[in-house]
């Protein structure tokens, strides 16, 4: 006899999940499964619905993945330059967490950027050269300085800004947020990724795709990557010889088989299954026409930028996104490969930045434009920071900097989050947060609560205990709320 046989209950210690529940409650999975035909999203795991009033119904996360120099972008330190070469002192350097890549070093050469700050705005915040574009929008900024992590590597410091943990198997922040909210558009994915390659020189570090995974939510809760070239969705476009009622027929009977199975073992991720394949067979439909920007204005598409127009670029996936967040696709994660300047630092990042400059201010404006920056939290950084001494040598106009996690700078925009703040300040040499800091945690409980979410209710049992995005931690910055 089967443990799962809707006619004899489970033992009184086994949990259940949602769907095994409303597979009994409904005389068998396959009502279930069908009802899951109509509905993606009618038994997902969880309540799809907030917890209170959001201010946000979507995310677009810019992740510049290889983590920015806050110093030589927005952390404006003059202090620097008056310290140029000296050793960094030690008790500045003895309060932060070192590489392996730079520990050993005899020197730590105090290293002011070599580009040149203005203040701009209401605030008067100090945005540097590389960003004249972004400095026209920020009093629809929200600027958080004081962030900080533990992490100071990159696989485990992208893990643990994505997922809430430095390692692996956790689901990402996009997952939560379809886990809690669900979809709002039946034919596109409630969670889409987007990767393009930076411009600078060095060769850019890996991207996995366990950081849009689902973990140990249902899957159906994982990103959606679309690729830069042949079919944007693996398996999209139909083989040769079969057309769409051909495909129509072929999940009919694979529906059939699944469902069969699925009454067999009351497996919710067969459920899952089926409810992909349906997805996929009205994604065939959808995506052609989302990827399509011959409907696009001409002027439109110039305030992102000349790549715009190119396919796979920074510029043109920032013009997908505004086009997601139109079709009300819930979560839409931009990566950006190539910030990690450990030297050559200054040619690399004005390259890194030219990429994403003009994009990222036009994503915000134009959202602003077309009345969807109010319900749109846009989220702006990478991983970490860099180090205020060289990595190397220190030459007159050419040096590199190492990880640092100890302060870095992230911004959020629209969806609830206070425009034309300026959160958070460092110390005098860029290394630590001197005033109210905001932790990896803390970031992700603000953003969840901004979609209408509790960051403490929003839990999955797993192995016997509740998990979260936020772990045991996290606050909600309440400074940073309009």
């Amino acid at each position: 006899m089967h443990p799962f046989d809707p006619a004899h209950p489970p033992p009184a210690n086994l949990d259940l999940t949602r769907r095994q529940f409303f597979g009994r409650a409904a005389g068998g999975i396959g009502a279930a499964a069908l009802s899951s035909l109509l509905g993606p999203n009618a038994f997902a795991a969880g309540a799809p619905a907030p917890h209170f009033a959001p201010k946000a119904k979507r995310v677009i996360y810019l992740f510049m993945h290889g983590g920015p120099s806050n110093l030589d972008m927005f952390d404006y330190k003059p202090v620097l330059a008056r310290h140029r070469g000296e050793n960094l002192p030690a008790s500045v350097r003895g309060r932060i967490r070192q590489t392996t890549m730079t520990s050993g070093q005899k020197a730590f050469p105090v290293t002011p950027s070599v580009f040149s700050f203005k203040q701009h705005g209401s605030n008067g915040l100090w945005v540097s050269e590389l960003l004249p574009h972004t400095a026209k929008i920020v009093d629809d900024l929200c600027v958080i300085r004081g962030m900080h992590t533990e992490a100071v590597n990159h696989d485990p410091a992208v893990t643990y800004l994505q997922t809430g943990h430095q390692q692996p198997g956790r689901p990402s922040f996009g997952a939560w947020t379809s886990y809690g909210l669900g979809s709002a558009n039946r034919d596109l994915p409630g969670f889409v990724v987007l990767v393009s390659r930076g411009s600078a020189a060095r060769q850019a570090d890996p991207l996995y795709a366990r950081l849009w995974g689902s973990g140990f939510l249902p899957s159906n809760h994982q990103g959606v990557s679309f690729r830069t070239s042949g079919d944007p969705v693996l398996y999209l476009s139909n083989p040769p010889g079969v057309d769409r009622a051909a495909r129509r027929d072929q999940l009919d009977a694979v529906a059939a088989l699944n469902s069969a199975a699925a009454a067999r073992h009351l497996d919710p991720e067969i459920e899952t299954r089926i409810a992909q394949y349906e997805m996929a067979y009205r994604m065939q439909a959808s995506v052609p026409g989302l990827l399509d920007l011959s409907d696009e204005k001409p002027a439109d598409l110039d305030r992102y930028g000349p790549q715009a127009r190119v396919n796979g670029t920074f510029a043109a996936h920032c013009v997908l996104a505004r086009r997601l967040a139109e079709r009300g696709v819930r979560f839409i994660q931009l990566y950006h490969r190539g910030w990690d300047q450990h030297y050559n630092l200054p040619s690399d990042l004005r390259l890194q930045c030219g990429d994403i400059d003009q994009p990222c201010a036009a994503l915000v404006s134009d959202l602003k434009q077309r009345g969807l920056l109010d319900d749109t939290l846009v989220i702006w950084g990478g991983e970490f920071g860099r180090t205020s001494y060289s990595q190397g040598k220190l030459e007159p106009a050419n040096y590199g900097r190492d990880h640092h996690g100890g302060c870095f700078t992230m911004w959020m925009a629209g969806g609830g989050a206070k425009p034309g703040m300026v959160y958070g300040e460092t110390d005098d040499f860029g290394s630590i947060v001197a005033k109210d800091p905001v932790h990896v945690h803390d970031l992700n409980a603000t953003a969840l609560h901004l979609l209408g979410l509790d960051h403490t209710r929003l839990t999955f049992r797993h192995q016997g205990r509740d998990y979260r995005l936020t772990d045991v931690h996290g606050e909600v910055i309440r400074p940073l709320l309009a």
